[in-house]
């Protein structure tokens, strides 16, 4: 039978456990490792902003970014540093943390005490009782928060990863819709002067009322793609500064005017479903989760009898008599619920959990085949608008311009040929910018970012688009 020193030392055991078992509640700490992963995957190694001088701080480093027109890279920085959202999901690490901290923590001890007197005499007890059984699962509970833990670090650098991608497709459709801005522009103020020339030439007898209303209609059209350009120009802008988290002054940042040109070869990857298994955040977080639900499935077997077990030392003393010391154990008896129910339902919450990370698992490996499969196709749509069908439609103009020029062509041959040459160069545009989305989709699929592809230098027609009229 245990005596009340036996009863006193197993207090003092628990104090120590409660003591070695403290764990750090420091936010910050928390961050270091989703940190880790996320600069990993983006490059950029994000920061909690606890106060206004770290506010202060980062803002003056992001002027200094803005004073050049916002590259890529620097897109991606501003937005996992200063985006509000995501400075919010931040703070998931250290509550994760916190809930570590607190399985380390013993429930507090309970005291009581209870007076009564009368016919003279005096009664007292007093008695301070410790959760037993609470002690007894501690390692078990320990075991499930740092699981939990690990799950929310996965998540964290998750968020992050998704919303650096979703900056980089933000960051290109802004660029491309300034490109096509530009260039629609570049086409109106040709149909301008082709609508003046036909002006002409009808005045003159040399071209009919159907060929100047034709060349005035093209004229109208040309300026309602200005305004849809300029349209989707604003929309695509607004999107990346909502990404990138600035107001105010900070949001009237200049962009590139070009996207960046097209690698010469695109990058060869092998292994792409192991790739992906390995990498992607959200295969190691069902794995984790997972694993969790095993450790809480064995909490649930060990406590499945046992809800309650307090072990307390106690206290009497009374009027006239001897002061008692002992101790008491109180336990719930298993007598209506013998715990079957919670063991069935964290087995079920267990085989949902294998369910999700086989699921994972599948739509890593697909989505792995279709962003490899959409980045080589895109690359070689744009390499050909690059290298076959601008090309061809430079060639045509100037043909065309020389025929003209030597009066074998007619101006309304010139003028169609001009035509047809703007909407290649959009198409051009066009698939640039899909190319480089589809390499943001692949980096998002295989969970990382792709090594360097080799460049190339631009061939003088890739420039021609802003010569085309």
């Amino acid at each position: 039978m245990p005596t009340p020193i036996m009863v006193r030392g197993a207090l003092a055991t628990a104090a120590a456990l409660l003591l070695a078992g403290c764990a750090s509640t420091d936010p910050a700490a928390a961050l270091r490792a989703s940190a880790g992963e996320a600069h990993a995957r983006t490059g950029v190694e994000p920061r909690l902003l606890r106060d206004e001088d770290d506010r202060r701080a980062l803002a003056t480093e992001i002027d200094a970014l803005l004073k050049e027109p916002l590259g890529l890279d620097a897109a991606v920085r501003i937005a996992v540093l200063n985006h509000p959202g995501l400075q919010a999901s931040y703070w998931d690490a250290g509550i994760a943390q916190a809930d570590l901290a607190q399985a380390s923590r013993l429930r507090n001890p309970s005291f009581g005490f209870s007076r009564m007197s009368g016919g003279g005499s005096r009664e007292i007890e007093r008695g301070v009782s410790l959760d037993l059984a609470g002690l007894l699962t501690m390692p078990l509970r320990q075991r499930m928060a740092a699981r939990r833990h690990e799950e929310a670090t996965l998540q964290v650098a998750a968020a992050i990863e998704r919303h650096a991608i979703a900056t980089r497709r933000a960051w290109i459709e802004a660029v491309a819709a300034g490109q096509a801005l530009d260039y629609a522009r570049q086409v109106a103020a040709a149909a301008d002067a082709s609508s003046e020339l036909m002006e002409r030439m009808t005045l003159a007898g040399n071209a009919s009322a159907l060929d100047l209303a034709r060349e005035s209609a093209f004229h109208a059209e040309a300026g309602a793609a200005v305004l849809r350009a300029g349209r989707a120009r604003d929309a695509a802008r607004e999107h990346l500064t909502r990404q990138l988290g600035l107001w105010g002054d900070q949001a009237g940042y200049t962009l590139p005017e070009r996207l960046p040109e097209l690698p010469a070869q695109p990058v060869a990857l092998t292994g792409i479903e192991r790739l992906a298994l390995e990498r992607r955040l959200d295969v190691r977080a069902a794995r984790a989760a997972a694993a969790g639900t095993a450790d809480d499935l064995g909490l649930t077997r060990a406590t499945r009898m046992v809800n309650v077990l307090d072990l307390g030392y106690a206290s009497k003393s009374e009027t006239g008599e001897a002061r008692s010391e002992g101790y008491e154990v109180s336990l719930e008896l298993p007598l209506f619920d013998w715990g079957a129910a919670r063991v069935a339902r964290a087995e079920g919450v267990y085989m949902q959990a294998l369910g999700r990370v086989a699921g994972t698992a599948v739509n890593a490996r697909s989505e792995a085949r279709a962003g490899y499969l959409g980045y080589r196709a895109s690359h070689d749509v744009a390499r050909h608008y690059r290298d076959h069908v601008i090309p061809l439609r430079k060639s045509i103009a100037n043909e065309t311009l020389l025929r003209y020029n030597g009066m074998l062509a007619s101006p309304f041959e010139l003028l169609a040929d001009a035509r047809e040459q703007a909407a290649a160069v959009h198409a051009t545009i066009e698939a640039l910018k899909d190319f480089w989305l589809a390499e943001a989709d692949l980096e998002a699929a295989l969970g990382g970012r792709l090594p360097p592809a080799q460049q190339t230098t631009a061939p003088a027609h890739a420039h021609d688009n802003k010569e085309a009229q």
